[in-house]
């Protein structure tokens, strides 16, 4: 919704402004069909050029999700806290082999159906269980399973961050075709130098309008379009690093509470819980 309110205020502000001043909205449709093939064929082909398929099917994908508010918000992340620590209860409780099954198999597992807020997101539950899974094994201690977290969280980043400089790149190309559209305009002014001033000054202003989408689409729609995939990437990320933070909290012989008050403070404070909130939470889903 934000996005589309913010679009509507640039180009209703920037039109809006160029009508006031007295210009002439009909030379800026007239040109407009070909200036947005010569700029946006271009752009696209460069696009296709200068990403893996698996970059130009992420940075597609991503686009729908832009146009959604965050998933992220106190309630969800009160949700992550009680999933948290009511696996970490059972296994301090009745011991690591007690979450086995919990672990094998997620989506049958009464702790993950209770929460089903992130228990039924795929990749949130497979980070947790995967390290669940080496804590019951009990093959490596608490310093290899943080090294081992923090390299998957920093592919995770940078996988995520391939769409993000896939339309920075596109952004930084646009203003270039631009001034493509344009000195196509003018070069087509220029075989028609013997026409009437009224005449090439149509043709100038048409010519000129390229330059214009150009720096237009790059700021105005594609650039933000790249900053707001960045936050929510980032967004994705904190959600990771909370459950780290938890889970080596507890690997290092903390309770359960304790621990997930480690993964609380982990949080952005525009989300984060506080102290007495997540733990009335807790209190009521485990009651």
């Amino acid at each position: 919704m934000f996005v589309i309110i913010g679009y509507v205020v640039a180009l209703g502000c920037i039109f809006g402004g160029f009508i006031i001043h007295g210009g002439n909205m009909g030379v800026i449709l007239s040109a407009l069909p070909t200036e947005l093939m010569v700029i946006g064929g271009g752009a696209a082909g460069a696009f296709i050029v200068n990403n893996q398929t698996k970059v130009l099917k992420a940075t597609l994908a991503s686009i729908p999700k832009l146009l959604k508010g965050s998933k992220y918000s106190k309630a969800r992340y009160m949700e992550l806290m009680a999933l948290l620590y009511e696996i970490l209860q059972k296994a301090r409780k009745e011991g690591l082999m007690s979450i086995e099954k919990d672990v094998e198999t997620p989506h049958e597992s009464p702790v993950f159906k209770k929460h089903a807020t992130v228990g039924s997101d795929h990749h949130v539950v497979e980070f947790i269980t995967d390290y669940l899974r080496m804590m019951v094994s009990g093959n490596l201690n608490a310093h290899e399973i943080e090294a081992l977290m923090d390299s998957e969280i920093e592919t995770h980043h940078h996988e995520s961050h391939q769409a993000v400089a896939a339309l920075t790149r596109v952004a930084g190309g646009l203003p270039a075709f631009g001034i493509v559209a344009a000195v196509l305009g003018v070069v087509n002014t220029m075989g028609s130098v013997g026409q009437p001033p009224p005449v090439l000054g149509a043709m100038i202003g048409s010519a000129l309008v390229g330059t214009f989408l150009g720096i237009l689409l790059a700021y105005g729609i594609v650039e933000p379009l790249a900053g707001l995939l960045e936050q929510k990437n980032d967004e994705d990320t904190k959600e990771l690093q909370c459950i780290k933070t938890t889970l080596l909290a507890s690997m290092q012989g903390y309770a359960p509470q304790v621990a997930v008050e480690f993964g609380r403070k982990v949080l952005y404070s525009t989300e984060r819980p506080s102290f007495i909130e997540l733990e009335g939470h807790v209190k009521g889903k485990k009651a």
